[in-house]
């Protein structure tokens, strides 16, 4: 049988790479930029892809989250928290002091700010992956350093001059695996990922629509509003909340919401991974198999 495909930003030694090696039975396939990764799933040219999602420090990868809403029609299938830890990557006998050039992705050098800060005589460049960074610094014969993850020094050769300098510790990304279509299975500790288009900006609207899930008694784990790209203060809401479209609340929230407000797209519904993760589905079930034995009992004593 024939692995999947799972397309990823690289080359390799991304942290993309490092995360798309946890998942079992796959082929890794490294992209150029996240964009040709979704690109590359809608077209079917990969079964899949993990692209990053959120950052613990930086937030939300704008390139993910602009493309799942705008650009594609693609459906979150399950998510990999994955810790980071942020080195300085030079060739054997480079010091921080010799270092003339720093590069590295966009948010991996946000996440380092105060130690390059002490890099005052480095010049700091941003290259379209941690990885791509460090095959440039194996390339060149000067004295450069990137910053990425020790699995990028080890494939380009590169020796670790300074470990975990990011600025803030317990720092994480989570990644999303994306699909063509397909809703991955309720497991009772399930995530929801929606965007919310308004026809209107009226007064009250978003707390109309926050109305819908407070009244519900879900959970709202983020909320963030994107610019729609039509025009200076025009902007949607991404939405992420506990519960899967299979549940009937759920269903009945999102159809009350496409029915009575906004225009919804669905961006999928995945299982919450993360420490605590597992005991919290089998305390779900369990409770959802108490009130099914519950209910039955009720039932049971309803006069013919």
């Amino acid at each position: 049988m024939a692995l999947a495909r799972v397309g990823y930003l690289g080359p390799e030694g991304s942290f993309s790479h490092e995360a798309v090696l946890t998942l079992a039975d796959v082929e890794p396939v490294a992209c150029a930029s996240i964009a040709d990764v979704l690109a590359g799933v809608a077209d079917g040219s990969l079964d899949s892809g993990l692209v990053p999602l959120e950052n613990a420090i930086e937030g939300t990868v704008s390139a993910t989250i602009d493309g799942l809403v705008f650009d594609y029609d693609l459906v979150i299938e399950r998510e990999v928290v994955l810790p980071i830890h942020m080195h300085l990557l030079a060739k054997a006998g480079v010091t921080p002091h010799d270092v003339t050039r720093v590069s590295s992705y966009v948010h991996a050098l946000a996440q380092v700010r105060g130690y390059l800060a002490g890099l005052s005589h480095a010049q700091i460049e941003q290259t379209t992956s941690t990885s791509e960074a460090a095959r440039e610094v194996a390339e060149s014969s000067e004295p450069w350093a990137a910053v990425g993850s020790k699995i990028a020094g080890s494939l380009f050769g590169l020796e670790i001059i300074a470990a975990d300098i990011a600025d803030h510790p317990g720092n994480a990304t989570r990644f999303v695996e994306v699909g063509r279509g397909a809703i991955a299975a309720p497991t009772g500790n399930d995530r929801t990922s929606i965007v919310c288009f308004q026809d209107a900006d009226r007064p009250g609207s978003l707390y109309g629509i926050l109305g819908r899930f407070a009244a519900r008694d879900i959970n709202l784990t983020k909320l963030e509003s994107r610019p729609t790209k039509l025009g200076l203060g025009d902007y949607c809401f991404v939405i992420e909340f506990d519960g899967h479209v299979g549940d009937d609340i759920i269903g009945d929230c999102l159809a009350d919401l496409q029915a009575h407000l906004v225009r919804v797209k669905f961006l999928g519904s995945y299982p919450v991974t993360g420490e605590g993760s597992a005991d919290r589905r089998e305390e779900v079930g369990e409770a959802r198999r108490s009130a099914a034995k519950w209910i039955t009992s009720l039932r049971g004593r309803i006069r013919d």
